[in-house]
């Protein structure tokens, strides 16, 4: 009896992930790539490999009628000497006692053949008793007969194959039916896949996900305040927090433009340093986490490279459900990717490290699933610094001294994508950065 800790938990789901993730329900798909009698790489279908499976019983059974002719052949030679004994049973004795060499008299005298010889001189007395020619007789009869039956196997094809056919009917009476035989499982149809809500089975709970500059994640219970103390190795500090819930997902963008994807509830609980991110993902070396944000249908985001080209993802094509991320955005070669920001508003603000701002619609800046995308704003010398979407009738805002500075007459400033930007307005912080 299985019984799901909460109440809510659809039977027919519940069913669905135990047959996913026990043995409760194995489906396999069949690749015949097999190497044939010749050593040759072939792809075979089910009666060629029947037909090859027949034949190689075949050749076993060649081989095992052979084997056991040799076998028989041997001792028929040994109890044909053994009878020449019996049949001149004074004469052998008088030459084993008298004579010097009595293998090469035996040979000589009843034309043996040295390994009749052998056996002769082997052969205790207590064998030459009148019992023991009676047993000699009957196994060189029962042999001898045995001899003739294989020998007409051999030469005939058709016996070959009913003989074949008698040990397969043998196997499956041993094993079709009864304690051996009786199937345990049950061979049906694919049943229709079941859509399987995971989070259904994780107890719902506030979380607060904490990754650190060197890499570092952990969760801690509940939703922490913004001003309150976290505590990090020594050289190491914040780089993200966010609000989750144990049910949420967390998408990871990297520098090498793969999103990586992290379930909240398996990120490492507690107050202490939490565990290298880099054992949960398959990041390379030579990446590192640029952005993380918890994962919510419909949302979009503008994804951007240092070169200043980017585009425009939805939320969904962000996820990705293996270890090594899902590549979204596609560097050029020796590029990295820099900035992956919300896409809520209808305006994009673009900054390069030449100090030049450049403000167009979104709509300019297509939505795709994958690539390099277009180029946001060109740099004779520079590169991209940040980027800022907005709602045009709130205004573009930006760090000035210890507040937020919001300026809405950006008509100085638009113009079209890819173009080069004017400097912008007074007083815009130094790092060339909006950090809102």
């Amino acid at each position: 009896m299985i019984e799901p800790k909460s109440r809510t938990v659809d039977p027919a789901v519940l069913m669905e992930t135990l047959f996913r993730a026990t043995q409760l329900e194995s489906r396999f798909s069949l690749n015949m790539n097999v190497l044939d009698a010749d050593r040759t790489p072939r792809v075979m279908g089910l009666k060629q490999v029947l037909r090859c499976w027949l034949d190689h019983r075949h050749v076993v059974l060649v081989r095992r009628t052979e084997h056991r002719l040799a076998a028989i052949a041997r001792r028929l030679e040994i109890l044909d000497g053994y009878l020449v004994v019996y049949l001149n049973l004074d004469e052998v004795i008088r030459i084993v006692r008298e004579e010097d060499k009595p293998k090469e008299a035996l040979m000589a005298t009843f034309d043996l053949s040295e390994t009749q010889a052998n056996a002769i001189l082997d052969m205790r007395l207590r064998a030459l008793r009148k019992l023991e020619e009676l047993e000699i007789r009957k196994e060189h009869r029962k042999l001898s007969a045995e001899q003739k039956s294989l020998q007409g196997l051999l030469g005939s094809d058709s016996k070959r194959w009913a003989s074949i056919s008698s040990e397969i009917e043998a196997t499956r009476a041993k094993f079709g039916d009864g304690a051996l035989g009786n199937r345990r499982t049950e061979a049906g149809a694919l049943l229709p896949a079941v859509l399987i809500d995971e989070s259904s089975f994780v107890e719902r709970e506030p979380i607060t996900v904490i990754l650190s500059e060197k890499g570092w994640v952990r969760a801690q219970k509940g939703h922490i305040a913004e001003d309150a103390e976290l505590r990090f190795k020594e050289g190491d500090s914040l780089h993200t927090w966010l609000h989750a819930e144990t049910t949420d997902r967390v998408v990871l963008f990297a520098s090498n433009g793969k999103a990586y994807t992290l379930k909240a509830d398996l990120i490492p609980r507690g107050r202490g340093d939490g565990q290298p991110v880099r054992l949960l993902l398959d990041l390379p070396a030579e990446d590192e986490i640029i952005t993380a944000h918890v994962h919510k249908e419909g949302e979009r985001f503008l994804l951007a490279a240092e070169d200043g080209k980017g585009f425009v993802a939805k939320a969904e094509e962000m996820l990705a459900e293996k270890r090594t991320g899902k590549q979204v955005l596609v560097p050029e070669a020796g590029k990295r990717a820099m900035l992956c920001v919300a896409a809520e508003g209808d305006t994009v603000a673009v900054i390069g490290t030449n100090r030049k701002l450049l403000v167009f619609g979104l709509d300019q800046v297509p939505e795709m699933t994958r690539g390099r995308g277009v180029q946001l704003q060109t740099y004779r010398d520079g590169k991209l610094s940040d980027v800022q979407v907005f709602a045009k009738a709130q205004g573009l805002r930006w760090k000035h001294g210890g507040g937020v500075r919001t300026e809405t007459d950006l008509r100085e400033w638009r113009g079209n994508r890819a173009g080069a930007g004017k400097q912008p307005p007074a007083g815009f912080p130094k790092s060339n950065r909006f950090e809102v």
